[in-house]
């Protein structure tokens, strides 16, 4: 006889299948269950560190830090790409900002330090992982 899942694992598991998603939406889990109920399994995966809340209904994959020992976002590029990802995933249209564009086309020699983007709509949500939090430009 074969054993049901928990709502917890069942999003684990489309978490491990979705490879190249590094951050979700509670909406992306709808199918699963009601509203309340997705969103208690993802507070139960932040309190055990497999994911990160960057924001209201905005969580990224998330992986233990070998000196600290605290989570941290885990994506190629780090909270940084992970903010992107999540504002592609929220709908919201954005540009990089004049800083990072000057340091790609050449114009500045400062590497931009702080994550940065043109929002080209209203978006009022912080992104942050604890540390960093993303600077919008309008």
């Amino acid at each position: 006889m074969q054993k049901t899942r928990t709502l917890k694992q069942k999003i684990e598991y489309r978490m491990s299948r979705r490879t190249h998603d590094d951050v979700f939406l509670p909406r992306e889990f709808a199918d699963l269950a009601g509203d309340d109920q997705v969103l208690r399994a993802l507070r139960t995966l932040v309190q055990e560190g497999r994911l990160i809340r960057l924001g209201y209904g905005v969580y990224a994959r998330a992986t233990r830090s070998r000196l600290s020992g605290r989570p941290m976002v885990d994506s190629a590029n780090g909270f940084s790409s992970a903010a992107l990802q999540a504002l592609t995933k929220l709908g919201v249209p954005w540009e990089p900002s004049d800083s990072v564009r000057a340091y790609n086309e050449g114009r500045s020699t400062q590497i931009p330090v702080n994550p940065a983007v043109k929002v080209k709509s209203r978006f009022r949500r912080h992104l942050s992982d604890g540390r960093t939090e993303l600077r919008l430009e309008r």
